[in-house]
């Protein structure tokens, strides 16, 4: 037990230390990695130190708000690279079958216990919101680079994990009474917590009504960003802990 928390407190050490030398490496060259020739920069002059000491100070309340975050950034990544492996082995063509397969058999089954048409068509506009963007995240993910994994593979696979109720919603009775009320409660959220700064909130409120398909634009315009946040910590914990360094098996965060 107490090798263990020997071994949890140097390994949050070292990712402090990573995490504020990729702070420090944004004013400074060879502070994250330095070569093993040149090694790590340091400053000379009284202006060079006098700067690099100040951007050293100020980047440690953000270290202290940012640490915890990197924490999310390990469990997005240790969960993703489960996600990735399986869609590496199905690829493109196998994703797309195996949820045609799946939203099929959940319309077959709308179908034996007598949805209504409403409700069947629910149950087959879910499975095309979802497989359309399951095949987009698997085919961003292919493509490879950390930009397009952030830009396009992470929020499609968002999509597909939070659009399809919100689709199926439009058609079902039962899950619009669920689905909307809370959707309308978390854009008033919205709306009075962040988009309040500069009266953004009223500008949207005058121009749009949250009905019908707005709910899934809304969906949309969450989703995409949250995909964006998910991809920016899994790139933040490749930086402080790249994978190469990480354990094969048993990982610890």
């Amino acid at each position: 037990m107490q090798r263990q928390s020997t071994g949890l407190v140097d390994a949050v050490r070292i990712d402090i230390a990573r995490l504020h030398a990729t702070w420090m490496e944004l004013a400074f060259p060879r502070q994250l990695d330095p070569g093993r020739v040149v090694g790590k920069w340091a400053p000379e002059t009284g202006p060079q130190k006098l700067a690099y000491f100040l951007w050293a100070a100020v980047g440690l309340p953000l270290v202290a708000v940012g640490y915890p975050m990197l924490i999310c950034g390990f469990a997005a990544r240790f969960y993703a690279a489960r996600v990735d492996s399986a869609a590496t082995r199905l690829g493109v063509v196998g994703v797309v079958l195996l949820s045609v397969v799946v939203w099929g058999s959940l319309t077959v089954a709308a179908w034996v216990r007598q949805f209504s048409a409403g409700g069947l068509v629910a149950v087959g506009a879910a499975g095309a919101v979802a497989t359309v963007a399951a095949a987009v995240a698997v085919g961003a993910s292919r493509v490879g680079g950390r930009g397009t994994s952030v830009l396009i593979a992470y929020p499609a696979a968002v999509t597909a994990f939070l659009l399809p109720p919100v689709v199926a919603a439009l058609y079902s009775p039962a899950l619009a009474d669920v689905v909307f009320p809370n959707t309308t409660s978390l854009a008033v959220w919205i709306l009075d917590g962040p988009l309040a700064v500069g009266g953004i909130n009223e500008v949207i409120r005058a121009r749009f009504d949250l009905r019908g398909t707005a709910y899934v634009l809304l969906w949309m315009g969450i989703s995409v960003p949250l995909g964006w946040l998910f991809g920016v910590l899994v790139a933040l914990a490749d930086v402080i802990r790249p994978k190469r360094d990480r354990e094969p098996s048993g990982a610890r965060f």
